[in-house]
């Protein structure tokens, strides 16, 4: 087992980072009961339809951020060793959106760190625009 599947699979690092690439993500989760979602992120709505759809959110889902905090930290519907969830296209939303965002998912890997399931949120950040730490030192 690799040290990025080693390092997903641990709910105590659950968190939100970002990454240069996607591909590594792809190759560590191969095999593994970790569930990958990929999402484009456009504007709040199209980004808000695009999680619920990646994530399989019920009807019910609001597409709103209360709402979307709300499934993030259910997902009864899903059945996973845990969750990682990689946002691609990040520099299409508006910062203050993508601030929200951003509080929305660090809250939600918080609860699932304290449910001892791992969850993830990573953006894809080539040029290391956020500032958010990176997931791993590629080697």
């Amino acid at each position: 087992m690799g040290k990025l599947l080693q390092r997903l699979q641990d709910p105590k690092r659950s968190g939100v980072y970002r990454t240069a690439r996607v591909d590594e993500i792809v190759d560590a989760l191969t095999g593994s009961e970790l569930a990958l979602s990929r999402i484009a992120v456009g504007r709040k709505p199209q980004l808000l339809k695009s999680i619920a759809k990646a994530l399989d959110f019920p009807d019910w889902f609001g597409q709103n951020w209360d709402a979307l905090e709300d499934c993030l930290t259910d997902l009864s519907w899903r059945k996973a060793g845990g969750h990682v969830l990689v946002f691609e296209g990040i520099g299409t939303l508006p910062a203050d959106e993508r601030g929200t965002l951003i509080d929305v998912l660090a809250s939600a890997t918080a609860f699932w760190a304290q449910q001892g399931k791992p969850f993830f949120a990573v953006f894809i950040d080539p040029g290391h625009e956020l500032s958010l730490p990176d997931l791993f030192r590629p080697a």
